[in-house]
């Protein structure tokens, strides 16, 4: 029996969503839950990697089981969190048809990233930046990331990807309080570090380095070293997962 599940991390203590060898998983956690929960060996297959650091507030993953325990769904849940740490918890169990798939059959997914650039003690997850933000510009330059891209020049070097092309179907800057700002992407795939290259390039924009303009130059490119640094993993977040049908819960 297949079932996909949602849950909410905090990235902060693992090495992101899979599994390492000598460091600590989302995915290695949540399998330890899952099997002691169904008292059979679970493994788990996740929508996608996140990388060390990187959160997540609706992340899916699906996994087969021989037979459901007898309890309530909730009562599932709640035995599954009393195992979790507290930086992991699961939110819904889905049932899945046939060999329907979380990563291979997702359409799109969005991340979201966020930037203060006035001291806030309690913005934990989000970048610092120290200088004013141009909102308008980085608007300008995200708009350009539009449709179907190379983006090798905001991949990690040495991924192993067939195809560095993603199309992106949303990707603009909000402000969201004096000094608060969000960028949200979505797309149909997302190369390793493509997100935080994308948000290190854009502040450079936004903090006058460069004009909008540059973004193009850099997609041309295809080359990391032509775009801006990558930044911190921690203010990242995996927003949404969708899929081309609905999931239904158990």
């Amino acid at each position: 029996m297949r079932l996909f599940v949602s849950l909410s991390y905090n990235g902060t203590p693992f090495c992101g969503w899979q599994l390492q060898p000598n460091a600590p998983s989302v995915q290695e956690t949540l399998e330890r839950a899952l099997s002691i929960t169904f008292g059979e060996k679970v493994a788990v297959v996740g929508a996608g990697r996140t990388d060390t650091g990187v959160n997540a507030r609706n992340y899916i993953a699906h996994f087969d089981v021989q037979a459901l325990p007898s309890e309530r769904t909730d009562w599932i849940i709640h035995k599954i969190n009393a195992i979790l740490p507290r930086e992991v918890v699961v939110n819904s169990i889905f049932r899945a048809t046939g060999d329907a798939h979380a990563r291979f059959d997702a359409v799109s997914r969005t991340y979201r990233y966020y930037v203060h650039t006035v001291k806030d003690p309690f913005a934990v997850h989000s970048l610092y930046f120290r200088f004013p933000l141009d909102i308008e510009k980085m608007n300008t330059a995200a708009r350009c990331l539009l449709g179907r891209h190379d983006f090798s020049s905001f991949e990690k070097v040495g991924g192993a990807n067939l195809t560095s092309f993603c199309t992106v179907s949303e990707a603009f800057w909000k402000e969201t309080g004096p000094g608060h700002f969000v960028f949200t992407i979505t797309a149909d795939r997302f190369l390793r570090n493509m997100v935080r290259a994308t948000v290190g390039t854009l502040l450079e924009i936004g903090g006058g380095k460069h004009s909008p303009e540059w973004i193009e130059e850099v997609l041309l490119a295809s080359d990391r070293g032509a775009a801006g640094q990558s930044v911190a993993g921690e203010a990242l977040f995996l927003e949404k997962v969708e899929y081309p049908y609905p999931l239904v819960e158990l």
